[in-house]
């Protein structure tokens, strides 16, 4: 995207997990001033093939949430999956940089303790999730108008119509066939299960100030409609388009302006039946799930989060099947001690603690 209108970005750090391949080939086509590998183990290959052509490299999850800090970067996007996203946003945010923020898990983890921070230190968080990003553009123009409600359009993924004794049975191979997009493994089995919808919840309130009562998911199969916002005199805004995550992302990156793109274009024609439908919270938990934690608040939504996290790991390595996933979730919430408002401090034991209880119940 950002080779489309190279005269638009500048990318200075580049970061990847343990994808060494990817952040060299993109390193030598962006030329950044730096970038991180995180798998130490890696480090030796990235620096012999990006050494010598000036740019800094690092290595580990410590550099990849110091790295942000740096005073030439005025945008973070930040894409890592899961857990790992805090650290770096939080820093980020400590720094000053404004964010684009792909990584839901942030909000979910620590919402009240990130946006209060955002506030403090003046920096905009622009949302990079398709239906946040639609929330975003139908409130441009409308921020001192009141939100009556929003609409968090989902899919329904792979499953959607299936009773519990079909879930019972399925496979991850199954469960990583998303309908409409194309992501990684670990938000499709979220797809899958409901529980990325919950945890978009649990963002959209703290993105957009909102109380639970305010948001309400409805399954969408088509993934047309990426959500909408209703208004109290009952209008309602809904952002239209194509399943393509190319269109968030470089809005996040370009807000306030659209920039030109040749990214597919939507047709009426080609979708005239878009449905609506409620979501199936007696087979699919995990979206209720989320809305208890988030209702019972403090520390809990760190609970659902490093559950979820260990759960969809155990189901991808086939440990677990796909139904007890929320029963592990579940058990955690129930488990875990409550902190009613937590520190950053009281986040990280809290995520360590619920992923040895989580492997302990599944053991």
């Amino acid at each position: 995207m950002i080779s489309s209108i190279p005269d638009k970005f500048l990318v200075e750090v580049l970061t990847a997990k343990n994808n060494a391949d990817l952040l060299i080939d993109q390193s030598k086509k962006f030329k950044p001033n730096a970038v991180v590998i995180a798998d130490k183990s890696k480090y030796t290959k990235v620096e012999k093939e990006l050494g010598h052509l000036g740019i800094k490299v690092y290595a580990g999850t410590e550099a990849v949430a110091s790295v942000v800090e740096m005073d030439n970067i005025d945008l973070v996007l930040t894409a890592l999956v899961g857990y790992s996203g805090l650290k770096p946003t939080i820093n980020a945010i400590k720094s000053g940089k404004d964010i684009a923020l792909a990584n839901k898990e942030t909000m979910v983890v620590a919402g009240e303790l990130v946006s209060n921070l955002a506030k403090k230190n003046g920096v905009n968080i622009y949302p990079v999730d398709s239906e946040h990003s639609a929330i975003f553009q139908c409130l441009v123009g409308e921020f001192h108008n009141h939100i009556e409600k929003i609409y968090l359009t989902c899919s329904g993924g792979p499953f959607r119509g299936k009773d519990r004794d079909y879930l019972e049975l399925v496979t991850k191979h199954e469960a990583l066939k998303h309908p409409n997009w194309d992501m990684g493994v670990k938000v499709t089995i979220d797809s899958a299960t409901l529980m990325n919808k919950g945890l978009e919840v649990i963002e959209a309130k703290w993105l957009f100030g909102l109380d639970l009562d305010q948001i309400e998911v409805i399954i969408h199969p088509q993934s047309i409609i990426h959500s909408m916002v209703q208004f109290e005199d009952g209008s309602i805004k809904a952002q239209l388009g194509l399943p393509d995550m190319r269109i968030p992302i470089q809005f996040a990156l370009s807000y306030p302006h659209r920039f030109k793109s040749d990214f597919p274009r939507f047709n009426f024609a080609d979708h005239p039946h878009l449905t609506f439908e409620k979501p199936d919270l007696e087979n699919f938990r995990n979206l209720r799930l989320a809305y208890d934690a988030i209702g019972k608040g403090g520390n809990m939504p760190c609970v659902l989060n490093a559950a979820n996290e260990v759960v969809v790991d155990e189901f991808l390595n086939e440990k677990i099947g796909f139904l007890q996933m929320s029963e592990v979730v579940e058990n955690c919430l129930q488990k875990m001690d409550f902190i009613s408002s937590p520190t950053f401090e009281d986040h990280i034991l809290t995520d360590k603690e619920t992923r040895i209880k989580a492997l302990e119940y599944i053991r």
